[in-house]
């Protein structure tokens, strides 16, 4: 089963990206494949993947996690930006508060496109296995609030708030990105 939450409007493209990188070469039923309906508005493609989510954990196809009641997924893979936003969370907005959810949009977004659709931080971090993949310079100083912990804005960065309850977190970064860890060793 293939959830593809992607950035609102283009969920077409992140569409076409995800089967040329990820589905094309597992072969996967395209009935197992369920995009963001990009024709209707945020709030209506929001609720429409929530029900297909709810759906499927209704019919027992996606299972649910005994400590939040969200979808427990086998794995939730995500992006990390320079500002340390993931899965279109950004710090200090509103969404990163939501909990009755497991799906919602924004029509705000700090960096175009203003609207997207994304999974609420209880879905993520109810997943089994979630990694996040960060590379290059711009987001080593995110990184090291996110994974170091250090300053007062840490807390509110969304990567850091990605913290799976009875999951496992990997983190898949490149040299440029974490070269502001603290501790960080790299072989030449």
């Amino acid at each position: 089963m293939i959830m593809m939450v992607a950035v609102w409007p283009s969920a077409s493209h992140s569409e076409a990206l995800n089967r040329t990188f990820m589905a094309d070469p597992v072969p996967i039923v395209p009935s197992h494949v369920h995009s963001i309906n990009d024709s209707v508005s945020a709030e209506q493609a929001a609720d429409d993947y929530e029900f297909v989510i709810r759906q499927l954990v209704r019919t027992r196809v996606i299972s649910v996690s005994e400590i939040s009641d969200c979808p427990k997924f086998d794995l939730i893979l995500l992006g990390m930006g320079p500002d340390g936003q993931v899965a279109s969370l950004f710090p200090n907005h509103s969404v990163l508060g939501e909990n009755d959810e497991w799906v919602t949009f924004i029509t705000d977004s700090p960096k175009p496109p203003p609207e997207r659709i994304t999974f609420t931080l209880p879905v993520i971090n109810s997943a089994s296995n979630v990694a996040v993949v960060a590379t290059g310079v711009s987001k080593a100083e995110a990184l090291h609030l996110a994974i170091d912990d250090v300053g007062p804005d840490s807390p509110s960065l969304p990567a850091r708030m990605v913290q799976p309850t009875n999951g496992k977190l990997v983190w898949f970064l490149d040299k440029a990105a974490s070269s502001k860890l603290d501790g960080a060793q790299f072989s030449n």
